[in-house]
């Protein structure tokens, strides 16, 4: 398979292909034709990653360091965002602490597959994951989905950068407001993402240490508290459904942003040693702390110092009235654990750049980097704006999130294993930015789009209930990769007998 993927990179481009695509040697020669300013081209020696969607060609995926992929999977979610994300079982569904961990535990087992399996096709492809996208979704087709991913990436950094600015403020007892600590948080974010590639992975596999040192210490001080949580009234099959699907949304957006981190990989990898890296490297950190979250949530009304610290949803104030006791070492912990979003931020802040030239296609030629500023230009202002309605932000913006992203992996799916037979060979890498040589996407988007009707019924937002709903609880997400599913596969046959495309 990889002389057919290696012959495939291989062979001369076309003469349509030279138009819209022309080679460009290398990154530093690359730059150097379009950008003559010095101090761009000495970012580019320092090793600051310029590459942006561009195909990883089979000899440059040389990356053996196969368990990167685990240490970026677990920081992005060793972090006070998944401890958040729990707390909504008790605060928001009004779950107790049996049926919230075990939805966690059971939602995550299931929704990480999808974000997991979808990283084992960086290293076969070299290719982004809403690039490899175009090859069901089309050239102009995948814009959509495009635009979808960019605002479920922008949501994750605007509720991360609230959470960090809150915490910070929690430890400067309310001297530092939330405002001049969201743009902390991202400025940090923006330095990591800024670099790239390889700054990045260093910091990931790092920067969990101190994380975990915080929650273990905020364990032995207020452990003690969490002994007997008090009983809670008998969950609703509706409730339980509801919280799920805000659960799913929290872990299937990975999905398409899972290959932007492995297309540097060699291409013999075994895909089940990337998959467990991956698949374990989510469920951890998630399930973890998402039932420590529950737990902390359900007990902070006994505890009169939890209580005063988690007013309005504060979750900062609730983890700094947790690491009280242990003087000023715990606002040390505590700005750690602010910091601890930053991981999170910053993979986001790179895939968000990466998903810019694929929404605007002749954006190729700047530089990725570049559109980590413009991201954080975005985020920073709309956090500060957001950061007084967190829960209400954070219930909403997970429960949408997961509809999409869930009929977008069905599709992917679908095309590589049945119109593809699962065979990577098939994908043309040579096609990957001839708008011609892919499928239209009419297909994708048909399926997508039909879907949502049934959808709309499946859902429990704040805003709208829909009749289905109302009797089964929120059940979207299932219904989304379902029916999103079924429509696809007589659409993309009809599209392939149509146009004689593969």
């Amino acid at each position: 398979m990889w002389n057919k993927m290696q012959e495939q990179q291989d062979r001369p481009a076309s003469d349509d292909q030279e138009k819209v695509d022309p080679p460009l040697p290398s990154p530093i020669k690359q730059f150097e034709a379009g950008y003559s300013d010095r101090w761009s081209k000495q970012l580019l020696t320092w090793g600051v990653e310029a590459r942006g969607i561009r195909p990883v060609h089979i000899d440059q995926r040389t990356d053996t360091q196969f368990s990167k992929i685990f240490f970026i999977w677990f920081t992005m979610n060793f972090n006070i965002l998944s401890f958040s994300a729990g707390t909504l079982g008790p605060a928001v569904f009004g779950l107790g602490l049996r049926e919230s961990c075990l939805v966690i535990l059971f939602f995550n087992l299931l929704c990480c597959i999808l974000p997991a399996y979808l990283t084992t096709w960086g290293p076969k492809l070299g290719l982004r994951q809403m690039v490899q996208a175009r090859y069901s979704f089309g050239y102009y087709g995948v814009i959509l989905p495009c635009i979808f991913n960019l605002i479920g990436m922008c949501g994750f950094c605007i509720l991360n950068s609230i959470l960090g600015g809150q915490t910070l403020a929690a430890v400067a007892d309310n001297d530092l407001s939330w405002s001049v600590g969201i743009v902390i948080i991202a400025v940090i974010s923006l330095l990591i993402s800024f670099c790239g590639y390889k700054v990045l992975n260093w910091y990931e596999r790092l920067a969990w240490l101190p994380v975990l040192i915080v929650f273990v210490v905020a364990l032995g001080v207020g452990g003690k508290h969490l002994t007997n949580p008090p009983p809670s009234e008998p969950a609703t099959a509706s409730v339980i459904l509801s919280f799920a699907s805000t659960i799913a949304g929290f872990v299937i957006t990975y999905s398409p942003l899972s290959s932007d981190f492995t297309s540097y990989f060699q291409p013999d990898v075994s895909s089940v040693k990337i998959f467990l890296y991956s698949y374990i490297g989510f469920l951890l950190p998630i399930v973890s702390l998402q039932c420590l979250g529950a737990a902390v949530a359900i007990n902070a009304p006994l505890v009169p110092v939890w209580n005063t610290g988690y007013t309005d949803g504060n979750v900062g104030g609730l983890l700094e009235a947790m690491l009280r006791p242990t003087g000023n070492f715990g606002k040390f912990l505590t700005v750690l654990l602010s910091l601890s979003v930053t991981g999170n931020i910053a993979a986001t802040f790179y895939s968000m750049s990466l998903n810019i030239q694929v929404f605007i296609p002749w954006l190729v030629i700047v530089p990725r980097y570049v559109f980590s500023l413009l991201a954080t230009a975005v985020v920073v202002p709309l956090a500060i704006v957001g950061s007084h309605r967190f829960y209400n932000t954070l219930t909403d913006f997970l429960g949408l999130i997961g509809y999409w992203a869930s009929a977008y992996g069905a599709i992917i799916l679908l095309e590589h294993f049945l119109f593809r037979r699962g065979d990577f060979t098939l994908y043309d890498l040579q096609n990957w930015n001839l708008p011609r040589k892919l499928p239209t996407g009419v297909a994708a988007l048909a399926a997508g789009i039909a879907s949502v009707s049934l959808i709309v019924l499946c859902m429990d937002q704040a805003w709208f209930v829909g009749p289905i709903a109302e009797t089964t609880g929120d059940i979207g997400f299932e219904v989304a990769f379902c029916m999103s599913g079924i429509l696809y596969v007589p659409f993309r046959w009809l599209e392939i007998r149509l146009r004689k495309d593969t």
